[in-house]
Order: structure tokens, then sequence, then C-alpha cells
């Protein structure tokens, strides 16, 4: 069902005044919600067309495209796309973006999910309420944040990785910013993060695990290559690599922080090529090298 506006109802959510009047002058009031986001957009009035979609929320009405190419485009309720999606500025939709290829736009926010049968490429911000999963890779120059996160390729963003949930990553992972996963990180490739990296539950990789900062995981930690870290290491449980452990100068390698220290043998060993510099908690499993 499409929501009418009135000037009452509109005021009663305080706008700026500037963006009321021209709400007036242009004769909006009264009509079709949805009709006067797509006036605001059309008029480059983007940010106003986003103030009613935050302040008036999403519908259920769905819009289906077989290809979308657009400057900007603000959608209240859940847009399907067959083919590619190509928006050069802002791309806003209420509920869910279901996409069949892949998505190119300057700003990418949901309010609950993203999925694309190809590759993400977003500017600013990819943002969704809920789940985003790309088939290929997702690429953000910006900010990512979202509930969870799964990519058949790799990961790239220039910016912070805020998950509330986990992330799985086909491939590589490579954040310039923070990464933070309110549960679990698994990995194919690669995991690189310049910032602090920061798992509620475990992190696993296929490859090594480099960080230029903290590294700290409320579970276990596992790579099939090096742990490097700028600075501290620091695990609930156990922590594992087929290479080295290497925390940076100074600071400590801490195993079975949230583990009983009698426990640590069963709950809280590290192992590596050859015991960690700077190891302070943890039961050091050496006869693991024999074996």
């Amino acid at each position: 069902m499409d929501m009418e506006l009135t000037q009452t109802f509109l005021r009663g959510k305080n706008p700026c005044a500037m963006g009321y009047r021209w709400f007036v002058r242009n004769n909006l009031g009264g009509g079709d919600y949805q009709a006067a986001m797509d006036t605001q957009v059309a008029a480059g009035r983007v940010d106003d067309a986003r103030w009613l979609l935050e302040n008036f929320g999403p519908t259920n009405t769905v819009l289906e495209l077989e290809h979308l190419e657009a400057d900007n485009l603000v959608y209240a309720g859940t847009l399907i796309v067959h083919g590619d999606v190509r928006v050069s500025g802002q791309l806003l939709v209420g509920r869910s973006l279901q996409v069949g290829g892949g998505i190119r736009a300057g700003t990418l926010e949901a309010g609950e999910n993203i999925h694309s049968g190809g590759a993400i490429f977003c500017g600013e911000l990819l943002q969704a309420g809920n789940a985003i999963k790309a088939a290929w890779s997702v690429e953000v120059q910006g900010a990512l944040r979202a509930a969870d996160l799964r990519t058949g390729w790799e990961l790239r963003c220039g910016g912070d990785v805020t998950l509330q949930g986990q992330a799985h990553i086909g491939q590589e992972v490579d954040v310039q910013g923070a990464l933070h996963c309110g549960k679990g990180l698994r990995a194919g490739g690669r995991i690189a993060v310049q910032g602090l990296l920061d798992a509620g539950h475990g992190i696993a990789t296929q490859d090594s695990l480099d960080c230029g900062n903290h590294i700290q995981a409320g579970w276990g930690i596992k790579a099939l290559g090096d742990i490097r870290a700028a600075c501290s290491i620091r695990t609930g449980e156990t922590l594992q690599a087929d290479g080295e452990i290497a925390a940076g100068p100074g600071y400590g390698v801490f195993a079975g922080m949230n583990v009983q220290m009698e426990a640590w043998p069963d709950c809280a060993w590290v192992r590596a090529l050859k015991k960690p510099l700077g190891l302070v908690s943890g039961h050091w499993d050496g006869a693991a090298l024999a074996a």
C-alpha cells in the first residue's frame, strides 16, 4: 500500500525549512511517498529524498527492472534487477536489493539485504541492515557496514569494516582500516588488515594473517601460514599457525584469555613452527611439532 504524504504529516517530522518550502512549492503534499522521492531525486535533491526515507521508513512495494543505470536512486521498497546496476551517485533502498549481475555505485545502502550475482564495487560507503552477499568480489573505497558478509572472491576495503555477525570470504581479505566481526571471520586466502582486527568468535584463514595493529579473537585463531601483528596477539582459546606466530616488538602473545589456566593444555594450546617470542599465556604444545 502506498503511503500518502500531507503537509501536516510532514511538518510533524520537523523537516528543514528549505526542504519543506521546496516540497510545498512543487505540490508534493497529498501525493505518493515514492513519487515524491522520485521528484526530489530528479531535481537533484537526493538528501531530501534520503531524509524522507529515513523519517518515513521502508514500504512493501517491489520494483523489478532488467538493468539499472542512473545518477542517483532512492527506492523505499525492495529493488530487483535482473542484470547489472550502475549508479554513479547514491543508491538507497528501503528494504532489499537483489541483483543478478554486478553492482557499481558511489554509495550503496539497503535497510535489509544486498545480494549480487557478480561483484560489488562501491565508493564512499557500502551498508546493509542485514546481510551482504556477492558471488564474486566486494571492493569498497570507504567503509563497509552490515550484519553478515559473504563473498565468493576477495574482499577489499579502503576504510573500516564493521560486521555485527560473521564474514565468509572466498579468497583474500585486504582492509586498510579496522576490521570488526561480532562473530567469526573465515577466508580462503591471506588476511591483511592495517587497523585493529577484532573477532568475537574465531578467525581462520587458508593462508597467512597479517595485521598492522592488535589481533584479538574471543575464541581461537588458525592460519595455514604465518600469524603476524604489529602489536599484540590475543585469543580467548587456542592459537595455531603452520608457519610462525609473531607479535610486534615489545608486545606479547596471549592465548587462553577466556579459559581457566588448568584447562590450557586442552583448550588453549599454542602451535607453530617455533615457540613465539613473548608468549605470555596459553600452553605451548611443542610436542605437536614432532608429531
